[in-house]
């Protein structure tokens, strides 16, 4: 039986590394996943009650072959308790990754990677739209689009992207006020959280590993309160300072508090918040699929334009073994 390391903290701080530099060279070409503040974000909230699911990989390079060039992250299947109480059973494997333009040629020994540790397994992974060579070498491994993704309510992303340039001031109603996480407290970062994403497994546990990972800020984690002191929204900004540049990861809204335009005050501010720590340029995820339009439409409406999308991908539990054609050197870096 295979024993297969697990994703700790020190390699996603190396994968955070990675990602910095693919940003410097080739930021259409970040997955999925695979981005600055997405990876600090699912490892801390998720690697107390899933890690053991949580397989990984490594591949380095450079003069003392020390240097982290390639990854690739399987989240096997596992049960995952709900805020609510329910238990959702994940059956499938998924796989995060990432590999610097320059050693693109190491997406077979990825994609050989990821067939054996879920072997068996229905396995989805989402690529890059922009890395052609990739999604050629994945479909050579009997990768193919999954076509559950292309319908109304499909949950692939698309990133969004400006520049922290002519910002207008945000302005909240009567009553309520901006907050930082390290202002109100654990409690009240969770609850906003949990009251926005209802099926969430967040939990005091779970932030409290956000917390510790690399590139956290509590003065860049926002929050909104009403009057009656409900947290009425919150997004946490995760800075890349090698880039310049910002993530908002994740945005939420409680149900009650929507379409009231607490959402847009919340970006705002952070927009402000970002720019006063060093941040130039400012990128947002969001569902890119027709049945999802909320969440666009408010970031267009703030000045957000779309950058690039991933491409889901999906190799059936019961596919045939494929034997793929050797692959031709993808050449410099497109």
């Amino acid at each position: 039986m295979t024993v297969w390391d697990l994703v700790t903290a020190a390699d996603v701080r190396l994968m955070q590394s990675l990602a910095q530099r693919v940003t410097a060279a080739r930021p259409e070409l970040i997955n999925a996943d695979a981005s600055y503040g997405e990876l600090a974000w699912i490892w801390g909230k998720g690697h107390a009650a899933q890690g053991a699911h949580w397989p990984r990989k490594l591949w380095f390079a450079g003069a003392d072959g020390g240097e982290l060039v390639a990854w690739a992250w399987a989240q096997l299947p596992r049960q995952v308790k709900l805020s609510d109480g329910s238990v959702k059973d994940i059956t499938g494997a998924y796989l995060a990754y990432q590999i610097h333009p320059g050693h693109a040629e190491l997406v077979d020994e990825v994609i050989a990677w990821y067939d054996d540790a879920a072997a068996g397994l229905e396995r989805t992974v989402l690529p890059s739209a922009d890395d052609t060579y990739a999604l050629e070498r994945w479909a050579a491994h009997g990768y193919a689009t999954d076509p559950s993704e292309l319908g109304e309510n499909g949950s692939w992303t698309q990133l969004n992207e400006r520049e922290l340039t002519d910002l207008e001031e945000p302005v909240l109603a009567e009553g309520f006020c901006f907050l930082t996480a390290d202002e109100a407290g654990p409690e009240a970062a969770v609850r906003a959280h949990v009251d926005a994403w209802h099926t969430s497994a967040y939990s005091v546990e779970a932030y409290e590993g956000v917390r510790a990972t690399a590139g956290y800020r509590g003065d860049l984690h926002l929050l909104v309160r009403a009057p009656d002191g409900t947290m009425a929204c919150s997004a946490i900004m995760w800075l890349d300072e090698v880039n310049r540049t910002a993530e908002f990861e994740p945005v939420g809204t409680h149900r009650a508090y929507r379409r009231r335009g607490l959402a847009r005050a919340l970006l705002l501010k952070g927009m402000h918040l970002a720019r006063g720590a060093g941040a130039t340029h400012m990128t947002v995820a969001c569902l890119g699929a027709p049945g999802y339009p909320a969440a666009r439409g408010l970031y267009y409406g703030l000045g957000f334009r779309p950058f690039t999308r991933d491409t889901p991908l999906l190799k059936p539990a019961t596919a045939p073994v494929v034997t793929p054609p050797t692959a031709q050197d993808p050449g410099p870096a497109r």
